[in-house]
């Protein structure tokens, strides 16, 4: 058994690329409409066309969802555009692994930036909505590493700790207001993650490790987005955790 989310409004930030644009399009394929969130416009606007194209309703904001203020704005451009929102999928990030020592301090910043004060802000922003809506979804997307760490994970992993704990917590607290939270732990993703390590020996270490399987794709973990917010009312899928078959 399944709800139907036709009609419904769903926010999705980093939808430029990778399980952010494989959502969007999921969900605008069962007649949500979407809200696409990213920095990269030309990007966005090709998704949007691609989801317009096929019959659906799409919305753009460029936007840096670490930015307490931009990431409020695309809830507001949201509400403005569709009169609410529904559906929010916290999947923006980034994971720039490294060992502890020698660290360069930013990678932390960013991470944290994004991948935990960045959730915390839109979600902050669209409660009130869904509140008023009389309930809603917030879907975080975390990772394997939200549950376990390795020597070089130790920031990406405490930035994904974060977002477990801010989930159930978050989980409690709006229970009563028809609002559920979902948080999906994908194990190894065919991604643009990987690009963006600026420590070379972990960058090149982790790239073989993923050269030595067959990775999830970015549609395996839309699907799992699908499942969770498509469930009947009375049932709040709390964790899903997904990895590829040869993941060890």
């Amino acid at each position: 058994m399944s709800e139907s989310i036709q009609g419904k409004v769903a926010v999705v930030t980093g939808a430029s690329s990778g399980i952010g644009e494989a959502t969007a399009l999921a969900l605008a394929g069962q007649g949500a409409k979407v809200v696409l969130t990213a920095r990269r416009q030309e990007r966005l606007e090709a998704l949007a066309g691609r989801i317009r194209d096929a019959g659906g309703e799409a919305e753009v904001v460029v936007a840096d969802a670490s930015d307490e203020g931009q990431a409020r704005g695309v809830i507001e451009h949201a509400s403005q555009a569709f009169g609410g929102v529904d559906i929010l999928v916290n999947n923006a990030g980034v994971m720039l692994l490294g060992p502890v020592t020698d660290a360069d301090t930013e990678d932390w910043r960013r991470m944290v930036h994004l991948n935990l004060l960045g959730l915390m802000y839109a979600t902050h922003a669209a409660i009130p909505s869904m509140r008023a809506r009389g309930g809603g979804h917030v879907v975080n997307i975390s990772s394997v590493s939200g549950r376990g760490a390795s020597p070089t994970s130790a920031g990406y992993s405490a930035t994904k700790w974060g977002v477990g704990g801010f989930s159930e917590g978050l989980r409690q607290e709006v229970r009563l207001h028809g609002i559920r939270v979902t948080v999906i732990e994908p194990g190894v993703v065919r991604t643009e993650l990987t690009d963006h390590i600026t420590h070379g020996e972990t960058k090149t270490t982790y790239e073989g490790r993923i050269a030595q399987m067959t990775p999830l794709e970015p549609e395996d973990i839309a699907a799992a987005v699908v499942y969770a917010v498509t469930q009947p009312q009375r049932v709040n899928v709390n964790e899903i955790l997904i990895r590829p078959l040869e993941q060890g």
